[in-house]
């Protein structure tokens, strides 16, 4: 998988060319990751507009689209699939969706987060990636248009499309064909971008008295976040696919669909 070089696109990445089982790829251009799109900018940014995007899927809370609206293209279809709508119902703190808020104040940080519980909080919110009603949701849309050629070229995103959008990605490249290590590799791949897209606001954090480790935490993915969510599904489901099968109840034909439309 390839990070595309956009100017007004922060961690927008192609899952095209990840390497597949049997010397196979992923075909480029079709479906693509990144962070809001809330300062996508069509005419400064030749990149994004050759990309011919049909079909954005956004997976942030009511919160952060109204605080930062998408900028789409016109013509382009937008679906919402707020993964964390029931974690935020049951009046959790998913730290995915309050990253700006936990990082303006050192303290609360350090009350919440401090001592490991930032690792904990992180691998639970993982784990409702795959247990969640409002997730699972969020999820089958996602394979469903990520299978239909008429979604046309479909981006996905979340906030810092490093969690939400992360787990996205690991659950379509597994049906596809990735092994373990390049799953992992793709999902620790975005830290340079996040860490470059939040520098100034951890900048402000460590100034301020803010603990590094809290910071690195929120803003940077880890092996143990995505394994606590791939730990989910094998204590659940057993395998992916049972757990794209049962739990997203996503039919085989449409597996087969994305495989077909995906695999090069």
């Amino acid at each position: 998988m390839t990070a595309t070089p956009s100017t007004t696109v922060a961690n927008l990445r192609d899952l095209g060319g990840t390497p597949l089982s049997g010397g196979r790829t992923v075909r480029p251009g079709l479906v693509l990751r990144s962070g809001q799109l809330d300062r996508l900018d069509l005419d400064a940014d030749p990149v994004v507009a050759a990309l011919g995007l049909r079909t954005v899927i956004d997976f942030r809370t009511e919160a952060e689209r109204a605080d930062h609206p998408d900028r789409v293209p016109a013509g382009v279809r937008v679906l919402v699939g707020d993964v964390l709508a029931d974690k935020m119902r049951a009046g959790g703190m998913p730290v995915a969706a309050q990253l700006k808020d936990l990082l303006s104040d050192p303290a609360v940080a350090e009350r919440h987060l401090g001592g490991g519980k930032a690792q904990a909080l992180f691998a639970d919110v993982y784990r409702s990636f795959v247990r969640s009603a409002s997730a699972r949701a969020a999820y089958r849309t996602l394979l469903t248009e990520a299978a239909d050629p008429g979604a046309g070229p479909l981006l996905f995103h979340c906030t810092a499309g490093k969690d939400r959008t992360g787990w996205g990605a690991t659950v379509i490249l597994s049906l596809l064909g990735a092994d373990d290590e390049t799953l992992m590799a793709e999902y620790l791949s975005v830290n340079p971008a996040v860490k470059r897209a939040f520098a100034p606001m951890i900048e402000g954090f460590t100034t301020a008295g803010g603990d590094p480790d809290i910071a690195l935490a929120l803003i940077g993915v880890f092996p143990a976040y995505l394994e606590a969510a791939l730990d989910e599904v094998e204590t659940r489901y057993g395998s992916m696919e049972k757990y794209v099968r049962e739990g997203l109840g996503v039919p085989d034909g449409t597996v087969e669909a994305l495989r077909a439309r995906l695999v090069a």
